[in-house]
């Protein structure tokens, strides 16, 4: 009975860890801050508790919810009130600018000469004469802007005018017609309609994808067998 217990306990929490993640976000995932660092490792460690707890795991359920519902608040306000954000999340700070170390900086964001050459050479700056400006961001990350001369070459700095990318827009996705996209290029269902014979397709449901450039291109990709 303890290991049927234990089982239904373990896929509880997995599930309430899963459902918590995707309400924090991808960054809970992908991009830490401070807050969401210690809500994850907070989390997880109620959630191995919360496997073994057969007697009362309503508690660690509580905690969890709690903790989270933390978290989703302070993206809230963060959101809301941009100023909260230097006092939650920190703020940028500059090490490195014009040839000119702010050590002051590197004893803020508790860094030293090192770590902060080996964040440089990740980035494939190995010589620090080449970093016009280095900034620590507030999420653990160094921004590197080179100096001119070490910068990638662009159109303007060649004197070269080349043509507008031509952006595309999804009409068909999956067989579902995009209503708002379609009026957004100014056409309607008469002139899809008559696309989709020219490309040979019966109905808009054969459609894995339709897409439509700014001189009316239009480019379908028909589903498969295997769709």
């Amino acid at each position: 009975m303890e290991f049927l217990q234990l089982c239904v306990t373990s896929l509880v929490s997995f599930g309430l860890l899963f459902l918590e993640a995707k309400i924090i976000g991808r960054k809970q995932i992908a991009q830490l801050d401070f807050f969401d660092y210690i809500t994850g490792i907070t989390i997880g460690s109620i959630a191995a508790e919360m496997a073994t707890e057969l007697e009362e795991p309503w508690k660690p359920v509580t905690a969890m919810l709690i903790y989270g519902g933390i978290t989703v608040l302070l993206s809230l306000i963060s959101n809301k009130y941009l100023r909260s954000r230097k006092y939650l999340n920190g703020t940028p700070t500059i090490l490195m600018d014009h040839g000119k170390m702010y050590y002051e900086n590197f004893k803020k964001a508790r860094l030293d000469l090192s770590e902060f050459m080996v964040m440089c050479r990740q980035q494939g700056y190995f010589d620090l004469n080449t970093i016009q400006t280095a900034i620590f961001e507030y999420n653990g990350r160094l921004t590197i802007l080179p100096v001119t001369s070490e910068r990638p070459a662009t159109p303007h700095d060649l004197n070269l005018q080349p043509e507008q990318e031509l952006l595309y827009t999804e009409l068909i996705m999956d067989g579902r017609i995009l209503d708002g996209n379609l009026k957004r290029m100014g056409l309607d269902l008469t002139w899809l309609n008559k696309q989709l014979k020219q490309k040979k397709v019966h109905t808009a449901k054969d459609v894995f994808l339709a897409v439509c450039d700014r001189n009316l291109n239009f480019v379908v990709y028909e589903k498969t067998a295997d769709d």
